[in-house]
């Protein structure tokens, strides 16, 4: 069992995606783990957009991975939206549903 960093609700490993973080330079990058086999500390997420939304307000992943520096998630919403593009937001841009 993990804890998923967006929702915080806890979930089997198998329905989980693991994302890792790459030190470039002065941001770290943040990928997809999808076979589990990135060395180092990874941080568990739904594989849904509201998840990783929530994950990003709330700095969940600067916390789980215990990075300080700017973190780019460009690479994790990409897959996200292509695993599920009925739910991607047009052009890429995100929703400013309140």
């Amino acid at each position: 069992m993990r804890t998923c960093v967006g929702c915080r609700k806890r979930a089997d490993r198998t329905d989980l995606i693991r994302i890792v973080a790459i030190t470039d330079e002065a941001v770290h990058l943040l990928v997809p783990d999808l076979d589990g086999s990135a060395t180092g500390r990874g941080a568990h997420l739904h594989p849904t957009i509201e998840c990783f939304e929530q994950a990003m307000r709330r700095r969940a992943f600067g916390r789980a991975l215990r990075i300080a520096a700017p973190v780019d998630a460009d690479a994790v919403r990409a897959h996200l939206e292509a695993r599920n593009p009925d739910k991607a937001p047009p052009n890429g841009k995100r929703s400013n549903s309140s």
